[in-house]
């Protein structure tokens, strides 16, 4: 009798001998079924495409925003710093004004090392003739020359009034672009031209504008002439001054700054009398609290079109298990395990979103890029965006996939294959 030696027999598990659908295969087949479905697909995914342009767009009107806020200021001057009387707290007794005097700007040139300008502003109203017989009220400002780099003013026709002219106490002035062009035509016909305050003839040596349109809202109004502040003093009974600018040597510099010339400024005044020091730190701060809840807004509504886009798919996959019940029970019946089935349809949801969410971000990153090409402003767009959006747009699909994705997994193959 021979024996033969025992041989070990690898067990073979009945799930082994089952085809798997290789991972290609089921990302061809989800890709088949939308093209077998294009229409009805590509509906469902104009939501996706909707959502996922906005999201690029409200985060790109963001960004426009804030930046256009900070050009405005640094066109102001984003380094300035300005001082005003804002007068003093209610006393029984009777006391003078406590303004504002040139003697303060030159104490804070001393004590604060940081100011590289400084002018004072004092505001005096004129009416003056404009021509055929007519009367006009101008806003006349005495300041020093310096006023003039501390406001980031632009000089259109010929020149603003220099040290030399402030010293000298010449009689001379620049009128806004508005005035000259209303008065004179133009802003070179302007410069030459008499105009007589209070009897005293005063030469226009230049106009001006200011580096950026303000629409009236800062001191400098449409009918202003500039004169030196050492003139301006003729009309005053006081030394006082309405307004100090300042300019520091650097934006980092700002904030301390401010903080330090108000300590200055009160040390010389009485106790109770009050002075605002500002500058246009603060009005960034504030624009960017109303920008970023803008922008929230608007993510909120980007938000709900993507939730309703989604559960767009979530319904257009549940209506495609139930037509495809038979042909589920033959991939179960011929090997297809629950998770083969469960990804292939999660895989379609997931393109039908993915398809939408690239459409969406060629489109938003398009209206940026065609206002560039038009205009000649430069609308900041942003890298980070287009990847936030095709990932939330992976995520929709994702999560609206999940639940037709695990019922065609969860059918039974018998009743799927009676199925009619």
């Amino acid at each position: 009798m021979v024996h033969f030696p025992k041989v070990q027999v690898p067990k073979v598990r009945v799930a082994d001998l089952r085809p798997k659908m290789a991972l290609g295969e089921i990302l061809t087949f989800a890709y088949d079924t939308f093209l077998s479905n294009k229409v009805r697909f590509a509906l469902t995914a104009l939501g996706m495409v909707i959502g996922t342009a906005s999201l690029i767009l409200v985060v790109t009107i963001g960004m426009t925003g804030k930046q256009y806020v900070q050009r405005l200021i640094q066109s102001i001057g984003a380094n300035m710093i300005y001082v005003e009387y804002s007068g003093g707290a209610q006393r029984i007794t009777a006391s003078a004004a406590d303004p504002l005097t040139v003697d303060d700007m030159r104490a804070v040139q001393e004590q604060v090392p940081s100011v590289t300008y400084a002018s004072p502003l004092v505001v005096l109203s004129e009416r003056i003739a404009a021509g055929s017989g007519k009367e006009k009220d101008i806003t006349v400002m005495g300041a020093s020359p310096e006023y003039q780099r501390v406001r980031n003013l632009i000089t259109l026709s010929g020149r603003f009034f220099d040290a030399g002219d402030s010293q000298a106490r010449n009689k001379v002035g620049v009128l806004t672009q508005k005035m000259a062009e209303e008065m004179y035509g133009s802003v070179d016909h302007a410069v030459g031209q008499i105009i007589k305050l209070n009897g005293l003839p005063f030469t226009v040596i230049g106009a001006f504008r200011e580096g950026v349109d303000t629409f009236g809202q800062s001191e400098v109004q449409d009918y202003t002439m500039v004169i030196p502040s050492t003139v301006s003093r003729y009309f005053t009974e006081t030394a006082a001054v309405k307004q100090i600018f300042f300019t520091v040597a650097s934006p980092d510099d700002v904030i301390p700054a401010t903080n330090h010339i108000k300590r200055v400024i009160q040390s010389r005044h009485r106790p109770e009398s009050v002075y605002t020091v500002s500058n246009l730190t603060q009005l960034l701060s504030v624009w960017d609290k109303i920008a970023n809840a803008l922008t929230f807004g608007l993510l909120l509504i980007a938000a709900v079109t993507l939730l309703v886009s989604g559960i767009g798919i979530m319904n257009i996959m549940l209506a495609t298990v139930s037509s495809r019940i038979r042909e589920i029970g033959i991939r179960k019946a011929i090997g297809a395990t629950n998770r083969e089935i469960r990804f292939q349809f999660l895989a379609e949801a997931m393109l039908i979103s993915l398809i939408g969410g690239i459409l969406g971000i060629i489109i938003g990153l398009a209206i940026p890029f065609s206002v560039r090409f038009l205009t000649a402003y430069r609308i900041p767009i942003s890298g980070l965006s287009a990847i936030i959006a095709i990932v939330v747009s992976s995520l929709v699909g994702m999560i609206f996939g999940t639940l037709p994705a695990t019922r065609a997994a969860q059918l039974d193959p018998v009743e799927s294959l009676r199925y009619e």
